[in-house]
């Protein structure tokens, strides 16, 4: 039986034990993607394999450190974590060094670290401690308003910083606002903008501004309720045709060159496999060739020889497919699902309401990373650049999670001296 106050029989070891399969499978995948001679150890500081293990062996001190922290400090202290995170992402912006087009690391010495990674927890603390509130009307117009600027302020930052991936992120948090009472509408607000995007690219602005006013008459003349509300549809048929007017210069104005020909690929616009396309179509390939139960372990030729790249980071998951097949990148899907699943029915036994919305967070932004990296790998979703969690290399990545995962952890681990 669990006890107040007793932190190692009211740790969830279900989840710890998820985090810690990840991790370390994460770890070997890395290895054999980056393995090309067999007397480097494991270990070795040269090789991303030795630089992951202490990036994995910090990630263990950080989590520990958390667990012995007093589960208050997170939620008297999210707007300071919040604001310091946002004055660091500003200062990002001025200072920061470029990588890969995107101007999102502090360089010191050998040694670069991306503070978007670490604005998610600090989001996710932000909105919990703001929505957790006794007083707050979730159906006031302001609470919603306040809600959205806390998760889009971090996000246009990271926007500036040329890294739309890590910006995309921040839309998982509308899944927070819904279980915590706002209308759905947002989600299908967001469904509708993203279908409207798709098919004026598709089909033309004209021909889809003629069939969504066809729509508009057909709903007005067949519902008799339709028909009271006729100015409410003429307005969202105005909105509508605005919003896809404006599909062509936000495409052509907005987006980086690579980011139009990506989707352009995507929608099956535009053919170059050997161009823009080649990462993906590589690694559909390696994913292809992995069969049913997968070449082995260190025998991915595609992987190990670099004809995928990015193989050890934001493609780590054609690595699995290779090497492991449909079976081991079932397994993978699996554990994830787990970790999902459990985490929502952590967040739902929660006693207060700043540790179920945080866990909610967690879970939300967890998905999200997940669903678009495995998505962009098979072709299903455009490259965006973003970590699988726990699994890709990196350590900024992978401490950003252990920090999101592990504060709710200890949120958990203190729920039942919450009265």
């Amino acid at each position: 039986m669990t006890k107040r106050g007793n932190i190692i029989a009211n740790t969830d070891w279900v989840t710890v034990g998820l985090y810690l399969l990840l991790v370390i499978g994460g770890w070997f995948t890395i290895y054999s993607a980056s393995f090309d001679n067999p007397s480097v150890s494991m270990f070795d500081l040269s090789e991303r394999f030795g630089k992951q293990a202490l990036w994995i062996a910090l990630a263990l001190l950080l989590a520990f450190v958390i667990m012995i922290i007093d589960a208050k400090f997170f939620s008297a202290f999210a707007w300071w974590i919040y604001f310091f995170i946002v004055f660091i992402l500003i200062g990002v912006l001025l200072f920061g060094k470029t990588v890969a087009g995107s101007k999102s690391w502090f360089q010191i010495g050998s040694f670069a670290i991306q503070p978007a990674e670490f604005a998610k927890f600090a989001t996710a603390l932000a909105l919990a401690k703001y929505l957790g509130k006794l007083n707050v009307n979730m159906g006031l117009l302001k609470t919603k308003l306040v809600a959205i600027t806390i998760i889009m302020f971090p996000s246009l930052l990271i926007l500036l910083q040329n890294d739309t991936g890590s910006a995309l992120v921040y839309f998982s948090f509308i899944l927070v606002l819904y279980r915590e009472g706002f209308s759905g509408i947002f989600i299908v607000l967001g469904l509708v903008v993203a279908a409207l995007f798709i098919l004026t690219l598709l089909i033309g602005k004209l021909y889809l501004i003629s069939g969504l006013a066809l729509l508009a008459l057909l709903v007005i003349w067949v519902s008799k309720k339709a028909r009271k509300s006729y100015k409410t549809i003429i307005l969202l048929f105005a909105l509508s045709s605005m919003f896809v007017f404006s599909v062509h210069f936000a495409f052509e104005e907005v987006l980086q060159p690579h980011q139009r020909n990506r989707i352009k690929i995507l929608l099956g616009m535009m053919h170059d496999p050997r161009g823009v396309g080649y990462n993906v179509n590589q690694s559909k390939i390696a994913i292809g060739s992995g069969g049913l139960t997968g070449k082995g372990f260190k025998q991915g030729m595609l992987t190990r020889y670099h004809f995928v790249p990015e193989q050890s980071t934001d493609f780590i998951f054609c690595t699995v497919g290779e090497e492991r097949g449909f079976i081991g990148s079932s397994l993978l899907l699996i554990t994830f699902l787990a970790l999902l699943i459990r985490l929502v029915f952590l967040a739902e036994r929660q006693r207060s309401a700043f540790s179920r919305i945080y866990g909610y967070g967690v879970a939300s932004v967890l998905f999200f990373h997940i669903a678009v990296n495995v998505g962009m790998t098979i072709g299903l979703m455009p490259v965006v650049g973003i970590p699988l969690p726990f699994f890709s290399y990196g350590g900024s990545s992978l401490w950003a999670f252990t920090i999101l995962l592990f504060i709710f952890i200890k949120q958990d681990a203190n729920r039942l001296n919450v009265l």
